[in-house]
């Protein structure tokens, strides 16, 4: 036993030591070579376990993100390509089954129609062959429920059990993956670039795109199979209808084979009907509830720890949110380009330097107003952080008066 745990963690130095070659300006192919001769089969965990050794020593997470496309390529020939026996993730259904599916459905989307659309585009200047391409370019924005449910309802799981370094690494490179695609659109809508510029740019959003399908389903998911419970693997079917599905949805219904998750973890919780009693009324814990999700708002509340403890679920939802954000660090719930900006707005609420703190963006029709609000008790104690998120673009459209007594 002591061997195999001294292999191990000789095979992770050796890791973490190409990594850092790679950072300090080695090629890939100047690694490569001692790669092959040291490494003898690499697991998606030791890989997990490499990445977040090295954000633990300190290396930012950016770094890693920015190595993460070449140790990929490092890894792709190494990583252990054997036929895995049957498992519950290669049943219709099971979440990985349908990101696995959601994937294929991707490849087929880049290699049929948008790389073939791009080369009719390169070689000749007219307005069809730029609609063409648009056109399925607009489709590969789906990927972003995909990317959606990964970082809101498998992450959050991953968290859960000290996974966290893959998760942001992975985070990062999904929105620049995001941020290429939106890019390609932009300049072939905008003529902006030469067409050769412009076919470039589409194929290199497409290369990132395959890099990330390869990362997931020989990192990410194998690693994922090894850790969450079935349980969990339940949770995130029922949560992930609230974001969606990139361009197919799950081939059927899974549930685990194991009698008493049929029985209880099925079942819907049973509802507290008592009572809350606040200083200027009480309530039911239904209607307070329902009062809630009736405002035509996300109201979403983080503790003093930072951690999230709740959201409502109004029916015009403008971020997606699924259960499993509850009890994740608020940290952990933006991509890491965002992180120190909700780091310091948290803490200028805490701190008592601002009482809110507001944003405003355009997201396709809507104009989204989104507000952060300090909590505090009676004496002034910071109790956590409100978030109110708002779609204004009816209240802006308003003009002149509408009085109670135009109703008669």
């Amino acid at each position: 036993m002591s061997e195999i745990i001294n292999n191990r963690e000789h095979r992770q130095k050796v890791l973490k030591e190409i990594i850092m070659e790679l950072h300090e300006g080695k090629t890939v192919d100047e690694v490569k070579e001692r790669f092959d001769k040291l490494i003898d089969g690499v697991s998606a965990s030791e890989i997990s376990q490499m990445e977040q050794s090295l954000i633990m020593d300190g290396l930012p997470i950016e770094e890693v993100q920015r190595l993460c496309d070449v140790h990929a390529a490092v890894f792709k020939g190494s990583i252990e390509d054997i036929h895995k026996p049957e498992g519950p993730h290669e049943i219709p259904g099971h979440p990985v089954h349908t990101f696995i599916l959601e994937n294929r459905a991707l490849e087929r989307l880049m290699n049929n129609n948008i790389l073939p659309a791009t080369e009719k585009y390169e070689k000749e200047d007219n307005k069809e062959n730029a609609e063409e391409l648009l056109l399925h370019l607009n489709k590969l924005l789906e990927i972003d429920k995909h990317y959606s449910r990964k970082e809101n309802i498998l992450f959050p799981f991953l968290e859960k059990y000290d996974i966290t370094g893959p998760p942001k690494v992975m985070w990062g490179v999904d929105d620049e993956i995001r941020a290429e695609i939106k890019d390609s659109i932009q300049r072939i809508n905008n003529t902006k670039g030469s067409r050769e510029e412009n076919a470039e740019a589409v194929r290199q959003a497409v290369h990132r795109v395959k890099e990330m399908i390869f990362k997931e389903e020989n990192i990410l998911f194998p690693m994922a199979l090894e850790t969450l419970t079935e349980d969990e693997w339940l949770t995130m079917v029922s949560d992930s209808e609230e974001i969606g599905y990139a361009l197919v949805g799950p081939a059927g219904s899974w549930k685990p084979d194991r009698e008493d998750v049929k029985e209880n973890i099925a079942e819907k919780p049973v509802v507290d009907k008592g009572t809350v009693r606040l200083e200027t009324g009480v309530l039911t814990t239904v209607e307070l509830e329902a009062m809630l999700n009736s405002l035509p708002v996300d109201i979403t509340f983080v503790d003093k720890n930072d951690t999230v403890k709740y959201f409502s679920q109004g029916k015009e939802r403008i971020f997606a949110r699924t259960k499993s954000v509850i009890g994740r660090s608020v940290e952990n719930c933006h991509p890491p380009a965002s992180v120190h900006i909700v780091a310091k707005i948290v803490e200028d609420l805490r701190s008592g330097k601002k009482d809110h703190e507001d944003f405003w963006i355009q997201m396709g029709d809507a104009f989204v107003y989104i507000r952060y609000f300090a909590v505090r008790d009676e004496a002034g104690e910071y109790l956590g952080t409100l978030e109110f998120t708002q779609n204004i673009k009816p209240i802006q459209a308003l003009t002149g008066e509408k009085r109670l007594a135009d109703e008669e």
